[in-house]
């Protein structure tokens, strides 16, 4: 399983606006937007856009401010968009609990801030964790009692929790205040 970074939610806010990196930051550091989601210092922040600035799917751009430092605004490249579109529409979603946690409710968050309709994120990660709960299900049946049997236990329970929990995503308003223009 690939690690699991912000580089497709940081294409998915470039493609909503050209935007410098503390804009992007604060999307990481409101509890209302991504904050709960993501843990993510300044300084990662800015490693990942020097990264896909080198993986030309981001461009920076210094832009003169009056009194104040000049900053750079990023924006998408082709090759940025194609792979954010890759991920935002992936139809084979991981059903592992930090990846929904993480993964899931990042494309939610960006297909709502770009005004998409999210049903289809929806139904591609209920069945993801249907697929997986029915595999641990059959899994449980099969494993002898022990630390293993409650290990598998536990991960039904958790995608059990998931699956009730995901029908409300469609359901729950979404309150994003218009991007900062600065």
């Amino acid at each position: 399983m690939s690690q699991l970074t912000p580089d497709e939610v940081l294409l998915g806010l470039l493609a909503v606006q050209p935007s410098h990196g503390y804009q992007l930051l604060e999307h990481f550091r409101d509890p209302a937007r991504l904050g709960q989601v993501w843990n993510l210092s300044t300084s990662q922040l800015y490693a990942v856009l020097k990264r896909l600035e080198q993986q030309g799917l981001i461009v920076g751009q210094a832009i003169e401010v009056i009194n104040a430092p000049t900053r750079t605004e990023y924006t998408l490249t082709a090759a940025g968009r194609d792979r954010f579109e890759t991920w935002l529409h992936n139809p084979s979603p991981s059903s592992s609990v930090r990846r929904v946690r993480v993964e899931f409710l990042s494309r939610l968050y960006i297909a709502r801030l770009q005004n998409r309709p999210t049903a289809a994120l929806v139904w591609y990660q209920k069945t993801a964790c249907i697929t997986a709960h029915r595999h641990l299900l059959a899994q449980c049946d099969q494993t002898a009692p022990g630390i293993g049997y409650l290990a598998v236990e536990l991960q039904i329970a958790q995608l059990g929790a998931i699956l009730q929990w995901i029908d409300r995503c469609e359901l729950v308003p979404f309150h994003e205040e218009k991007l900062d223009e600065t």
